[in-house]
Protein backbone atom coordinates (compact mmCIF):
# COMPACT_ATOMS: atom_id res chain seq x y z
CA UNK A 1 0.00 0.00 0.00
CA UNK A 2 1.43 3.61 -0.72
CA UNK A 3 1.49 5.33 2.62
CA UNK A 4 2.46 8.47 3.75
CA UNK A 5 3.87 9.12 7.73
CA UNK A 6 2.76 11.75 10.18
CA UNK A 7 5.57 11.99 13.04
CA UNK A 8 7.52 14.22 14.84
CA UNK A 9 9.87 12.81 17.55
CA UNK A 10 12.57 9.93 18.14
CA UNK A 11 9.44 7.80 19.23
CA UNK A 12 7.96 7.88 15.76
CA UNK A 13 10.94 6.46 13.82
CA UNK A 14 10.86 2.57 14.77
CA UNK A 15 7.56 2.47 12.99
CA UNK A 16 8.87 4.77 9.86
CA UNK A 17 11.80 2.53 9.92
CA UNK A 18 9.26 -0.76 9.77
CA UNK A 19 7.71 0.93 6.92
CA UNK A 20 10.24 1.77 5.13
CA UNK A 21 11.92 -2.04 5.14
CA UNK A 22 8.48 -3.47 4.50
CA UNK A 23 6.18 -4.37 1.11
CA UNK A 24 4.71 -1.32 1.35
CA UNK A 25 5.82 2.14 0.11
CA UNK A 26 6.34 4.90 1.94
CA UNK A 27 5.58 7.88 -0.40
CA UNK A 28 5.60 11.26 1.71
CA UNK A 29 6.87 11.85 5.37
CA UNK A 30 4.59 14.91 7.26
CA UNK A 31 6.87 16.32 10.14
CA UNK A 32 6.66 19.42 12.32
CA UNK A 33 8.40 22.65 11.01
CA UNK A 34 11.98 23.21 12.48
CA UNK A 35 12.52 24.99 15.13
CA UNK A 36 14.89 26.66 17.51
CA UNK A 37 16.43 24.38 19.63
CA UNK A 38 19.50 25.46 20.73
CA UNK A 39 21.23 28.80 22.38
CA UNK A 40 22.68 30.10 18.80
CA UNK A 41 18.98 30.17 18.13
CA UNK A 42 19.47 27.62 14.93
CA UNK A 43 17.05 25.98 13.49
CA UNK A 44 16.96 22.18 13.87
CA UNK A 45 14.58 19.96 12.47
CA UNK A 46 12.34 17.01 13.98
CA UNK A 47 13.74 13.87 14.29
CA UNK A 48 11.65 12.10 11.99
CA UNK A 49 12.65 14.28 9.23
CA UNK A 50 16.23 14.19 9.77
CA UNK A 51 15.63 10.48 9.66
CA UNK A 52 13.11 10.86 6.35
CA UNK A 53 16.15 13.00 4.80
CA UNK A 54 18.80 10.21 5.13
CA UNK A 55 15.93 7.83 3.51
CA UNK A 56 15.43 10.20 0.62
CA UNK A 57 11.77 10.19 1.27
CA UNK A 58 9.59 13.21 0.34
CA UNK A 59 9.25 15.39 3.51
CA UNK A 60 6.27 17.88 4.33
CA UNK A 61 6.48 20.07 6.80
CA UNK A 62 3.82 22.86 6.72
CA UNK A 63 3.41 25.70 9.58
CA UNK A 64 -0.48 24.76 9.37
CA UNK A 65 -2.21 21.92 8.08
CA UNK A 66 -5.85 23.50 9.21
CA UNK A 67 -7.54 25.39 5.79
CA UNK A 68 -4.22 25.00 4.13
CA UNK A 69 -5.83 24.48 0.67
CA UNK A 70 -2.33 24.15 -0.77
CA UNK A 71 -1.11 21.44 1.17
CA UNK A 72 -3.91 19.55 1.14
CA UNK A 73 -4.24 19.38 -2.83
CA UNK A 74 -0.79 18.11 -2.43
CA UNK A 75 -2.00 15.25 -0.17
CA UNK A 76 -4.62 14.47 -2.64
CA UNK A 77 -2.59 14.55 -5.86
CA UNK A 78 -0.46 11.81 -4.49
CA UNK A 79 -3.28 8.80 -4.44
CA UNK A 80 -2.08 7.38 -1.36
CA UNK A 81 -4.27 4.54 0.48
CA UNK A 82 -3.03 4.81 3.81
CA UNK A 83 -2.11 7.91 6.64
CA UNK A 84 0.05 6.39 9.37
CA UNK A 85 0.12 8.86 12.33
CA UNK A 86 2.38 8.70 15.72
CA UNK A 87 2.64 11.44 17.51
CA UNK A 88 2.97 14.19 14.66
CA UNK A 89 1.79 16.74 17.31
CA UNK A 90 -1.30 18.32 15.91
CA UNK A 91 -5.27 16.89 15.57
CA UNK A 92 -6.10 16.54 11.87
CA UNK A 93 -8.78 18.15 10.87
CA UNK A 94 -11.53 16.61 8.69
CA UNK A 95 -10.59 17.41 5.35
CA UNK A 96 -7.30 15.80 5.68
CA UNK A 97 -8.62 12.94 7.46
CA UNK A 98 -10.91 12.42 4.13
CA UNK A 99 -7.92 11.65 2.18
CA UNK A 100 -6.66 8.38 2.13
CA UNK A 101 -8.43 5.80 0.57
CA UNK A 102 -8.52 3.30 3.64
CA UNK A 103 -8.18 5.81 6.28
CA UNK A 104 -5.82 7.47 8.89
CA UNK A 105 -4.44 5.28 11.70
CA UNK A 106 -3.30 6.18 14.91
CA UNK A 107 -0.56 4.63 17.18
CA UNK A 108 -1.17 5.86 20.79
CA UNK A 109 0.35 4.89 24.13
CA UNK A 110 -2.06 4.44 26.42
CA UNK A 111 -4.75 1.71 27.29
CA UNK A 112 -7.77 4.08 26.18
CA UNK A 113 -9.76 6.00 26.80
CA UNK A 114 -7.23 6.04 30.02
CA UNK A 115 -4.61 8.98 29.17
CA UNK A 116 -5.80 10.56 25.87
CA UNK A 117 -4.16 13.52 24.82
CA UNK A 118 -0.34 14.71 24.57
CA UNK A 119 1.53 13.24 27.10
CA UNK A 120 0.16 9.56 28.19
CA UNK A 121 3.46 7.84 28.74
CA UNK A 122 4.27 10.48 31.55
CA UNK A 123 1.29 10.53 33.38
CA UNK A 124 0.96 6.81 33.17
CA UNK A 125 4.30 6.88 35.29
CA UNK A 126 3.12 9.90 37.63
CA UNK A 127 0.18 8.12 38.67
CA UNK A 128 1.48 4.27 39.05
CA UNK A 129 -0.18 2.68 36.68
CA UNK A 130 0.47 -0.99 36.68
CA UNK A 131 0.32 -1.26 33.12
CA UNK A 132 0.13 0.75 30.25
CA UNK A 133 -0.09 -0.45 26.13
CA UNK A 134 -0.59 0.71 22.70
CA UNK A 135 -3.79 1.44 20.88
CA UNK A 136 -3.97 1.61 16.72
CA UNK A 137 -7.22 2.98 16.12
CA UNK A 138 -8.68 4.69 13.69
CA UNK A 139 -8.90 8.68 13.78
CA UNK A 140 -11.86 10.79 14.12
CA UNK A 141 -11.81 14.30 14.79
CA UNK A 142 -11.83 13.61 18.45
CA UNK A 143 -9.01 13.65 20.66
CA UNK A 144 -7.92 10.16 20.91
CA UNK A 145 -11.28 9.27 20.64
CA UNK A 146 -11.75 6.82 17.58
CA UNK A 147 -12.89 3.08 17.39
CA UNK A 148 -10.07 0.43 18.54
CA UNK A 149 -8.61 -2.31 15.63
CA UNK A 150 -5.74 -3.64 17.88
CA UNK A 151 -4.63 -3.09 21.58
CA UNK A 152 -1.80 -4.58 23.70
CA UNK A 153 -1.24 -4.09 27.27
CA UNK A 154 1.93 -4.42 28.77
CA UNK A 155 3.13 -4.06 32.42
CA UNK A 156 5.20 -1.02 33.89
CA UNK A 157 8.44 -2.56 35.44
CA UNK A 158 9.40 -1.10 38.96
CA UNK A 159 12.87 0.47 37.23
CA UNK A 160 11.07 1.91 34.21
CA UNK A 161 11.58 5.49 33.88
CA UNK A 162 10.26 7.78 30.61
CA UNK A 163 12.84 6.64 28.42
CA UNK A 164 12.56 2.82 28.52
CA UNK A 165 8.97 3.01 28.63
CA UNK A 166 8.89 5.07 25.66
CA UNK A 167 11.65 2.70 24.01
CA UNK A 168 9.03 -0.08 24.86
CA UNK A 169 5.68 1.56 23.28
CA UNK A 170 7.86 3.02 20.50
CA UNK A 171 8.49 -0.47 19.58
CA UNK A 172 5.23 -2.16 19.79
CA UNK A 173 3.25 0.98 18.11
CA UNK A 174 5.60 -0.67 14.84
CA UNK A 175 4.63 -4.16 15.21
CA UNK A 176 0.60 -3.47 15.68
CA UNK A 177 0.77 -0.54 12.70
CA UNK A 178 2.79 -3.10 10.80
CA UNK A 179 -0.50 -5.78 11.91
CA UNK A 180 -2.57 -3.16 10.96
CA UNK A 181 -1.61 -2.51 7.75
CA UNK A 182 -1.72 -6.41 6.50
CA UNK A 183 -5.04 -6.99 7.78
CA UNK A 184 -6.10 -3.42 5.73
CA UNK A 185 -4.64 -4.89 2.85
CA UNK A 186 -5.79 -8.61 3.68
CA UNK A 187 -10.06 -7.32 3.76
CA UNK A 188 -9.45 -4.85 0.88
CA UNK A 189 -8.59 -8.52 -0.86
CA UNK A 190 -11.22 -10.28 0.89
CA UNK A 191 -13.94 -7.37 0.19
CA UNK A 192 -14.56 -7.36 3.96
CA UNK A 193 -14.22 -4.67 6.62
CA UNK A 194 -12.03 -4.62 10.26
CA UNK A 195 -14.16 -5.52 13.51
CA UNK A 196 -13.50 -2.84 15.27
CA UNK A 197 -13.95 -1.93 18.92
CA UNK A 198 -15.27 1.50 20.67
CA UNK A 199 -14.32 2.70 23.60
CA UNK A 200 -16.72 2.87 25.46
CA UNK A 201 -17.17 -0.73 25.12
CA UNK A 202 -13.92 -1.35 27.34
CA UNK A 203 -15.51 -0.37 30.50
CA UNK A 204 -11.95 1.86 31.63
CA UNK A 205 -12.18 5.44 32.94
CA UNK A 206 -11.38 8.07 30.73
CA UNK A 207 -9.04 10.57 31.70
CA UNK A 208 -6.90 13.42 29.54
CA UNK A 209 -3.07 13.52 29.54
CA UNK A 210 -3.01 17.22 29.46
CA UNK A 211 0.51 18.60 28.05
CA UNK A 212 3.06 19.34 30.63
CA UNK A 213 3.62 22.47 32.39
CA UNK A 214 7.15 24.38 33.44
CA UNK A 215 5.88 23.80 36.92
CA UNK A 216 5.32 20.01 36.89
CA UNK A 217 8.67 19.57 36.43
CA UNK A 218 9.23 20.95 39.96
CA UNK A 219 10.20 18.11 42.76
CA UNK A 220 7.75 19.05 46.32
CA UNK A 221 9.57 17.29 49.02
CA UNK A 222 6.77 18.07 51.10
CA UNK A 223 5.02 15.15 49.00
CA UNK A 224 5.39 11.27 50.12
CA UNK A 225 8.64 10.17 48.89
CA UNK A 226 6.68 7.04 46.28
CA UNK A 227 5.42 9.99 44.73
CA UNK A 228 8.69 11.78 44.05
CA UNK A 229 9.88 8.64 42.81
CA UNK A 230 7.30 8.45 40.33
CA UNK A 231 7.88 11.97 39.16
CA UNK A 232 11.44 11.51 38.73
CA UNK A 233 11.01 8.25 36.22
CA UNK A 234 7.76 9.94 34.43
CA UNK A 235 9.64 13.26 33.64
CA UNK A 236 13.32 11.78 33.02
CA UNK A 237 15.44 13.69 32.89
CA UNK A 238 14.24 16.72 33.15
CA UNK A 239 12.92 16.66 36.91
CA UNK A 240 14.32 19.52 38.94
CA UNK A 241 15.01 21.27 42.49
CA UNK A 242 16.71 24.22 43.50
CA UNK A 243 20.39 23.76 45.84
CA UNK A 244 21.93 27.08 46.85
CA UNK A 245 20.34 29.00 44.47
CA UNK A 246 20.89 27.04 41.11
CA UNK A 247 19.02 24.27 39.16
CA UNK A 248 19.23 20.60 40.08
CA UNK A 249 18.28 18.22 38.00
CA UNK A 250 17.30 15.17 39.98
CA UNK A 251 17.60 11.75 37.37
CA UNK A 252 17.92 9.06 39.66
CA UNK A 253 16.84 8.62 43.75
CA UNK A 254 16.14 5.41 45.46
CA UNK A 255 13.74 5.57 48.68
CA UNK A 256 15.07 4.27 51.73
CA UNK A 257 12.86 1.40 53.48
CA UNK A 258 11.96 1.18 57.04
CA UNK A 259 14.11 -1.40 57.36
CA UNK A 260 17.05 0.00 55.50
CA UNK A 261 16.71 3.44 57.97
CA UNK A 262 17.75 0.60 60.62
CA UNK A 263 20.82 0.16 59.08
CA UNK A 264 23.48 1.67 61.09
CA UNK A 265 24.92 3.27 58.15
CA UNK A 266 22.08 4.91 57.70
CA UNK A 267 23.02 7.12 61.12
CA UNK A 268 21.74 10.78 60.48
CA UNK A 269 19.66 13.38 62.08
CA UNK A 270 16.74 11.66 64.14
CA UNK A 271 14.52 14.60 63.25
CA UNK A 272 13.42 14.81 59.33
CA UNK A 273 9.73 16.03 60.06
CA UNK A 274 10.65 19.06 57.56
CA UNK A 275 10.98 17.73 54.06
CA UNK A 276 13.38 18.75 52.16
CA UNK A 277 16.42 18.66 54.49
CA UNK A 278 19.82 16.79 53.80
CA UNK A 279 19.76 14.31 56.16
CA UNK A 280 23.46 12.61 55.56
CA UNK A 281 26.01 12.56 52.88
CA UNK A 282 27.48 8.59 52.65
CA UNK A 283 30.29 7.84 50.62
CA UNK A 284 30.13 5.57 48.00
CA UNK A 285 26.00 6.22 47.55
CA UNK A 286 24.50 9.76 47.69
CA UNK A 287 22.98 12.11 49.74
CA UNK A 288 20.05 11.74 52.12
CA UNK A 289 17.11 13.59 51.54
CA UNK A 290 13.73 13.65 53.91
CA UNK A 291 10.21 13.90 52.50
CA UNK A 292 6.89 13.84 53.92
CA UNK A 293 7.41 9.76 54.45
CA UNK A 294 10.62 8.02 53.93
CA UNK A 295 13.81 9.63 52.79
CA UNK A 296 15.15 9.42 49.45
CA UNK A 297 19.25 8.88 48.40
CA UNK A 298 20.08 11.35 45.59
CA UNK A 299 22.06 8.90 43.63
CA UNK A 300 22.39 10.71 40.21
CA UNK A 301 21.66 14.03 39.18
CA UNK A 302 22.43 17.20 37.22
CA UNK A 303 23.90 21.03 38.63
CA UNK A 304 23.36 23.80 36.67
CA UNK A 305 26.35 24.51 34.19
CA UNK A 306 27.93 20.94 35.27
CA UNK A 307 27.77 17.42 33.80
CA UNK A 308 25.65 14.81 34.97
CA UNK A 309 26.91 13.34 38.23
CA UNK A 310 26.53 10.23 40.95
CA UNK A 311 27.55 9.15 43.92
CA UNK A 312 31.16 10.20 45.29
CA UNK A 313 31.37 12.75 42.14
CA UNK A 314 28.31 14.54 43.06
CA UNK A 315 29.11 14.57 46.77
CA UNK A 316 32.13 16.56 45.35
CA UNK A 317 30.35 18.89 42.90
CA UNK A 318 28.05 19.76 45.39
CA UNK A 319 29.48 19.78 48.98
CA UNK A 320 26.44 19.69 50.78
CA UNK A 321 25.87 20.09 54.20
CA UNK A 322 23.80 17.99 56.94
CA UNK A 323 20.72 20.27 57.63
CA UNK A 324 21.19 22.05 54.49
CA UNK A 325 17.35 22.61 52.49
CA UNK A 326 16.84 22.17 48.93
CA UNK A 327 13.92 24.29 48.38
CA UNK A 328 10.79 23.47 45.79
Amino acid sequence: MRIIFWGTPEYSIASLEIFIKSKHEVIAVVSQPDKKRSRGNKLISSPVKSFAEQESIKIYTPEKIRDNIHFINELKSLSCDLFIVIAYGKILPKEILEIPKFGCWNAHASLLPRWRGAAPIQWSLIKGDEFTGVGIMKMNEGLDTGDLLFEEKIKIDNNDNLNTLSEKLSILSAKLFLNTASLLEENINKNTNSKLTKQITLGREITYARMLEKSDYKVFWSNEAFKISQKIKALYPRANTTFRGKNLKIIKIKVLSSDEIKNEKYLFMSNYSKPGIILAVIENEGIIISTKTDPIILLEAKLEGKNISSKNQLIQQLKPTVGEYLSD
